[in-house]
Parts: structure tokens; sequence; C-alpha cells
């Protein structure tokens, strides 16, 4: 495993989107990507910055990424979600997710946050098995709710 993590830049973000697309195909929802470079440059490192990222690269390049931010919970305090682990199909299974994932939480241990979050679809059975050996919870409780920009216009 010859790669290096750092933190993400603003010259990344082309290359984490295309990350995000090939994300969303393997989620089977290849067309839901909306957002644009210019949206996730203004997210990612303007006045409105929601988001943070690392970047894993092997040889210079990019291959895989862990996006997060912070969220409030009115029982715990500060949060951290966990957005998005990202590693190009082909260099699956070499350890990058994990050190991504150790990234993220050395994040959330030095900003003492109470509780660190993800979502995993059900049917990734790879990705649910990584997250078993963390002795992750996984909660079967919750059920995920959203409106889409279409629904808010409309209300």
């Amino acid at each position: 495993m010859s790669a290096t993590i750092r933190i993400g830049t603003q010259n990344d973000i082309p290359l984490v989107l295309e990350l995000v697309r090939e994300l969303a195909v393997f989620e089977k929802a290849p067309n839901e990507v909306e957002v644009t470079v210019a949206e996730m440059t203004n997210w990612g490192f303007g006045k409105d910055k929601i988001f943070d990222f690392f970047v894993l690269e092997k040889e210079s390049v990019i291959v895989g990424i862990a996006v997060y931010y912070y969220k409030y919970s009115t029982w715990k305090g500060k949060c951290l979600f966990l957005e998005d682990i990202i590693v190009t199909e082909n260099e699956r299974k070499n350890g990058y997710g994990k050190l991504l994932f150790n990234e993220v939480v050395k994040v959330a241990k030095a900003q003492k946050v109470r509780r660190m979050e993800w979502q995993v679809l059900d049917w990734n059975a790879p990705a649910i098995e990584f997250y078993k050996k963390y002795n992750s919870n996984l909660d079967g409780e919750w059920i995920n709710c959203k409106l889409t920009f279409e629904q808010l216009q409309t209300m």
C-alpha cells in the first residue's frame, strides 16, 4: 500500500466529483448527481463552506476520498457525519477504505464529537462487513426521510 492521505484542496474538486459519479453508478443511481464543480468548490472552500474531505493518492493520482461534515444532535451535541468513503473500483480491496475511515476517526476524536455517523445501503454487503470490523452499531431502527429540491419548491 504505497498511498498517501492528505486534506483535499480546491484543485481536487473535479476529480472528487468524478469519484462521486463513479459511486452513483455503483449505487445504481447514475443520474442522481446534480452537484457541479462550482457548487462543490463553494461548499468546500467558499463562504458557504459545509464539508471537509481527505484524498488518498497512489502514485500522485487520487484513487479515494472521504467526505465529512459536522451536525448537531439535541441529545448528544456535536457529531461528525461521514458522507462518503469512495475508492475507485480498480483500487478496492487494497486497504484504502480503512486508511480513509481511520483518518476521519482521528478527526472525530480530535474534535471530541459525541458521535460519528454514516449510512450504508442495505444491499452493500462488502461495506456492511467493512463497518462490522469496527464493531459499529448498524441501526435498523431509523428510517431515512428526505424531501427533494422539487418537493420543497411546491410546499
